[in-house]
């Protein structure tokens, strides 16, 4: 299902559901890390292990390479592919669909499996889901023009500034 929010806002709430979810996962599965990221290329949040590379341009190729991909299963006849594994010689990472707007990564190494990330994964993608469905529709609700939460306090914040 795609959620028709051209743009939405995190909530504290939201952000604290997502890190939830998120370490529930990595303690679950015996992944190192986990990153949320928007389709657009947008870094979302982390959870885990802090990475030792540039996350926001991990975010941006992240992104790239799902869209790719989505590109390369309509050339094989499928409307898209959910899930992306890609595998190192020391690292592999997982990428999982979540509500067809954002891309949960979960970056692991040999202290687990495939089949285990995968399998917690999907409750992941589920919960996570669930979370974003409600931020969509949130954000589709609301009135034309109307700040977002998050937003509206740092214009609130920048007019205290300036007074």
């Amino acid at each position: 299902m795609h959620f028709g929010a051209t743009s939405w806002s995190l909530s504290e709430a939201d952000h604290a559901a997502i890190g939830h979810v998120l370490q529930r996962f990595l303690h679950d599965s015996g992944a190192r890390c986990a990153v949320v990221v928007d389709k657009s290329g947008q870094l979302v949040t982390t959870s885990g292990e802090r990475p030792t590379f540039d996350v926001t341009a991990f975010a941006t190729l992240a992104a790239a390479d799902f869209a790719a991909n989505d590109q390369l299963a309509r050339l094989i006849g499928e409307r898209d592919f959910s899930t992306l594994f890609h595998q190192g010689e020391r690292e592999s990472m997982l990428l999982a669909d979540v509500s067809h707007r954002v891309i949960v990564v979960a970056l692991f190494d040999h202290r687990t499996t495939l089949g285990m990330v995968r399998l917690k994964m999907k409750g992941v993608v589920e919960e996570l889901g669930r979370v974003f469905e409600r931020m969509f529709t949130t954000a589709a609700s609301k009135p034309a023009g109307q700040a977002p939460a998050l937003l509206g306090d740092v214009d609130d914040e920048i007019d205290r500034l300036f007074q």
